[in-house]
């Protein structure tokens, strides 16, 4: 018999299964976000094996059906991009808890769920604070190379971006993303960065 859990992730699954924006994986397509959503998972496995229903249910849907808001829509610059998040972060939270919702889950369950996916409460909410860790850590390592190839950045740009970063995290996050499998550009990076 299928629990809710079970059902609210298949659901958010089969939703990340459509996303038309394919990445190539040990030479097999995979939609963007959906190997996103699993790699989130594999990586709270690692740093939280203990983590709440509500944590792993928001690490799944993090990026639920992101595709369908675009960059593009909005305006160039700071205030676009902020405005452009914002209201992606409230998107996914509402899609998260709609499908939590039809799976059984009541309102605070889906309430609480909703509040980790819009990153409320980071230093203060252990639990946000787990999920800015493994989202962060995720970027690191599966994303922060490519993202500055595609975006022509300079070396310089990238270790504005670990700076900027880093204060984010927790110590258990730092120590996490030190041990990181990281690519000998990435480890220097990530080096200079830190000063150290």
């Amino acid at each position: 018999m299928h629990s809710r859990y079970d059902t609210v992730i298949e659901s958010i699954d089969h939703a990340n299964s459509q996303d038309p924006n394919l990445e190539t994986l040990d030479g097999k397509d995979i939609p963007k976000e959906l190997l996103y959503s699993q790699r989130m998972v594999d990586r709270l496995n690692i740093f939280a094996p203990n983590a709440s229903e509500s944590l792993k249910i928001a690490a799944r849907g993090q990026h639920i059906e992101r595709w369908t808001s675009l960059r593009s829509e909005y305006p160039e610059g700071r205030a676009g991009y902020k405005k452009w998040r914002a209201n992606l972060n409230l998107f996914h939270a509402k899609r998260v808890a709609e499908l939590m919702a039809l799976a059984g889950y009541d309102s605070e369950e889906c309430e609480r769920t909703a509040y980790l996916v819009q990153k409320r409460g980071i230093k203060r909410d252990p639990e946000t604070q787990c999920l800015e860790d493994v989202i962060c850590l995720v970027f690191i390592e599966h994303y922060m190379e490519a993202f500055a190839i595609k975006s022509g950045y300079s070396e310089e740009k990238l270790i504005d971006i670990v700076q900027k970063t880093w204060p984010k995290m927790s110590d258990k996050g730092h120590e996490a993303a030190l041990n990181l499998p990281l690519t000998p550009t990435l480890q220097r990076i990530i080096t200079k960065a830190l000063g150290s």
